[in-house]
């Protein structure tokens, strides 16, 4: 007698019907845009000119909560920023809330780095035949999706990005000092919240994380990038001009963080001044 192994692929429900569409568009300055190529542009560039990318609640000493409701209370209603898994599984619910169909993978941050990990949430999505890389929180990164095709070349603000495949992996690069640099390469295996939870984890504790060493915020617009990275407020410009960098003290953290449309209370405040005096 014989045993036949069957794998069973399990159902996953990302509780996207807790998402209060409603609030994030008006969160996002938007009227419910169409399911199409020109909809879902201006969906993913008005969420990432608006909500801010940030490690602020890991500067606080807390690993932020994975759970869509969280995520929502945090991104939509307290109008704060985060990372990329809060980022991208709020989008990915408001894509298939709209009716897009959407996979949920992972990239590896520094590709080419032997050590470097699968800590970086973007996504696929299909719209009839045509297929797009959706990544709202990587930072500095993409503005608008770009077309899942070899050699696919779109400009984000400025800054040039393009697709190159690699195996079985796709390479997001970068133009940057007249040189194409990965970014991030990823496969199309889809993942599921576990997944991210573990990676979470690594990213909002871990001693060799980037973002437990230092206070990290980016916000991109058409011709510019503005950064706080640690104690060096920075403006980059996508015409070639030198950056504009100096160096910010405890004290005027408060009005730069209101700058960059970071929004926290006074108490939050006063720990992050203290993270920044080095106490």
């Amino acid at each position: 007698m014989t045993t036949e192994l069957t794998t069973a692929i399990p159902t996953l429900d990302w509780n996207v019907d807790a998402l209060d569409l409603d609030a994030y568009l008006r969160r996002i300055g938007l009227p419910t845009p169409s399911v199409s190529v020109p909809g879902l542009a201006v969906l993913h560039e008005a969420h990432v000119r608006t909500i801010p990318f940030d490690n602020v609640e890991v500067m606080l000493g807390r690993t932020p909560s994975l759970e869509l409701p969280a995520i929502v209370d945090k991104l939509v209603r307290r109008q704060r920023g985060g990372y990329c898994f809060e980022h991208g599984l709020l989008f990915a619910a408001v894509l298939e809330r709209l009716g897009y169909e959407v996979t949920r993978c992972m990239a590896r941050v520094g590709f080419d780095e032997p050590d470097a990990p699968l800590t970086h949430l973007m996504s696929l999505v299909r719209l009839g035949k045509e297929r797009f890389l959706v990544d709202v929180g990587f930072g500095s990164g993409l503005l608008v999706p770009l077309p899942l095709t070899e050699g696919a070349y779109t400009d984000h603000g400025g800054w040039p990005f393009r697709l190159r495949r690699e195996g079985p992996y796709w390479l997001l690069e970068a133009f940057t000092n007249g040189t194409w640099r990965i970014g991030h390469g990823f496969d199309e295996t889809p993942q599921r919240l576990v997944d991210y939870v573990v990676a979470n984890h690594y990213i909002a504790t871990h001693p060799d994380s980037p973002f437990t060493r230092r206070l990290i915020v980016q916000r991109k617009a058409h011709g510019t990038c503005r950064k706080l990275l640690g104690r060096e407020y920075r403006v980059e410009y996508a015409d070639g001009r030198p950056a504009e960098s100096r160096e910010i003290t405890a004290t005027e953290l408060g009005e730069v963080l209101r700058s960059l449309g970071i929004v926290v209370d006074d108490i939050e405040l006063a720990r992050l001044r203290k993270v920044y005096a080095g106490k």
